[in-house]
């Protein structure tokens, strides 16, 4: 037996000897008998609580998410608020999506909180993740916690934490509650009961607020009037969205409104996806042969805890298409934009906010309407943490990045898809009303603005070597950049991990004003840009492609789409990522 085996056995022997329950031990007890690889992977680490909370897949052990893991990081994070607010009432929220033991994780979670002599505001049942943010600032509250995986496959959960501007926790919050996580050596330290008194559940009440924020975020509710029969397909995926979007667009105005049966029943094992993700087209499919069979104007899906959005649309020669996530922030961007200058709402300190591996062409439509477009690394609490360090002096109006998330008004700090349905719905019958289509519009503004055509490659490295091979593909490309990718030389570096940009060209350097981020951006001569970046949450690596060029008119988008597409191809094949 190695040193790492005996790591492992002494673990399993505390949770064995300790005071974990029956129903614990036992299932410890048959993966020993039936499966000692999987009983190694349940313990052979601590599932790390990182800067945005726990994620992982659930069972028994200490990298597994169970009542424990959640049990020891609430204790942590309680302890961190009450060093935080001191002499004052310290209030959470606390939600919970559709899957399969979350509604346990969030009482859990509530009950531990309240026995640490904390206020607790408990969903009465499942919402989405966005209304979690509202909460916190609706109720004056100092945190918050929404128990989800977002669109992880079935076997995972989260947990999500929240500070009291309802933005997930950003520096030095984070790393403090990482510390007094890890602090927490036991089960025995954690509060487990006893503050019952202090929760309060709440509902409906939280719903009319929220909805009616979401409502006054439309710009033309005249428009809906007229184009109010707008045929709209719309899944929750088996999710949270259920419980609110169908509302919303009825609040809107919007008459015609059809719901995929199949999918709108919440349910944690996602009985007809294999990722509960409206990113894969898969996800999206039931919907796609429903709005084809209803002839609709636009399909809409949400992901389990409804703060990500996808849009299918026909194209000029009424096939479907599916946007991907920089296309829908670009026509969410430039609607916000162009309708808010017409309508008279535009103020002159207005901003816009995307992040480094979203669509440069959003940079390009904010320079051209003389707004500023500020870009933050990637996840929606560095949005949140521009705000607040913004609002005084600028006027937010929305924010987004590529993964299918969008942010529009200030009223809560995190990704919104229950919004972005209402206002994509609402662009769709702004164009209708035009006579044309979303298409139609992401067209017009490849013409006005230029051609920008992004992809993405997911490499995932799953087990124990997979973090180490990861880290050491980011580390070659740091220390050894390619002179050249698909024939273009590579003339600037830029790492957000050392905060520097680099010519490569010419040796100049200059600092990067982000925080620390563990991302490499390559630019080539030819205005290609490729992104690479470890994902935060999951065994994998992301690389973001870029391309752009200008595209003459509506009637050569084919053959310019065709020429981007190759150059894309080509960068792929170059780097060997496929």
């Amino acid at each position: 037996m190695n040193d790492m085996d005996a790591a492992i056995q002494g673990k399993v022997d505390l949770w064995l000897q300790g005071n974990y329950d029956q129903a614990t031990k036992e299932e410890i007890i048959r993966l020993q008998k039936e499966n000692p690889i999987e009983l190694t992977d349940s313990f052979y680490r601590n599932l790390e609580f990182g800067t945005g909370g726990l994620r992982g897949i659930m069972g028994v052990g200490t990298n597994r998410m169970n009542k424990y893991t959640i049990g020891m990081a609430t204790q942590g994070y309680a302890n961190y608020l009450k060093k935080s607010f001191t002499n004052r009432e310290i209030r959470v929220a606390i939600a919970h999506d559709s899957r399969n033991n979350s509604r346990f994780f969030a009482e859990t979670t509530a009950n531990i909180f309240a026995a640490n002599g904390i206020k607790v505001f408990l969903f009465q049942s499942l919402r989405p993740t966005p209304e979690l943010s509202f909460t916190i600032r609706t109720l004056a509250c100092q945190g918050g916690v929404v128990c989800t995986a977002s669109h992880n496959p079935k076997e995972y959960n989260g947990y999500k934490a929240y500070w009291d501007d309802g933005g997930q926790l950003v520096p030095p919050h984070d790393n403090n509650v990482i510390k007094e996580v890890e602090k927490i050596a036991s089960v025995d330290e954690v509060k487990w009961s006893g503050g019952e008194a202090n929760i309060t559940i709440i509902g409906k009440e939280i719903d009319e607020a929220y909805i009616s924020m979401v409502r006054g975020l439309s710009v033309y509710p005249e428009i809906i009037e007229k184009q109010h029969n707008l045929r709209i397909v719309y899944t929750p995926i088996h999710g949270t969205g259920i419980k609110l979007v169908p509302e919303v667009l009825q609040r809107f105005g919007f008459s015609n409104v059809h719901v995929v049966d199949e999918q709108a029943t919440p349910d944690g094992n996602f009985p007809t996806v294999i990722y509960p993700n409206p990113e894969e087209s898969e996800a999206m499919s039931i919907g796609l042969r429903k709005a084809k069979q209803i002839d609709a104007d636009i399909l809409l899906g949400t992901d389990p805890d409804a703060d990500r959005v996808g849009i299918g649309v026909k194209d000029k020669k009424g096939d479907w298409v599916l946007m991907n996530g920089n296309q829908t922030a670009v026509l969410a961007f430039n609607y916000m934009i162009e309708a808010r200058k017409v309508k008279g709402l535009a103020q002159p300190n207005d901003m816009v906010v995307k992040t480094i591996v979203t669509t440069d062409l959003i940079d390009e439509i904010a320079r051209r309407n003389e707004i500023k477009c500020y870009n933050v690394l990637t996840g929606f609490k560095y949005i949140a943490e521009l705000i607040k360090e913004k609002e005084a002096t600028e006027h937010y109006v929305i924010g987004g990045e590529e993964s299918y998330g969008l942010m529009i008004g200030a009223s809560i700090r995190d990704k919104d898809a229950v919004s972005a349905v209402a206002l994509l719905c609402e662009m769709a019958a702004y164009e209708k009303n035009r006579g044309k289509s979303l298409y139609d519009k992401l067209i017009e503004l490849y013409v006005q603005y230029g051609f920008y055509k992004e992809s993405l490659i997911s490499i995932t490295k799953k087990g124990m070597n997979g973090q180490k091979e990861i880290a050491d593909m980011m580390s070659a490309y740091r220390s050894h950049p390619p002179a050249a990718i698909n024939g273009s030389p590579v003339v600037q570096l830029l790492d957000y991990e050392l905060r520097t940009g680099k010519n490569l060209k010419t040796g100049e350097s200059w600092a990067i004003g982000l925080p620390q981020s563990n991302v490499l951006q390559f630019i080539l001569e030819d205005g290609t840009k490729i992104s690479a970046r470890p994902s935060g949450t999951e065994p994998k690596i992301k690389f973001y492609f870029s391309v752009h060029t200008t595209l003459a008119n509506a009637a050569d988008f084919d053959r310019v789409h065709a020429v981007l597409n190759a150059r894309i191809d080509g960068v792929i094949q170059d780097m060997k990522l496929k």
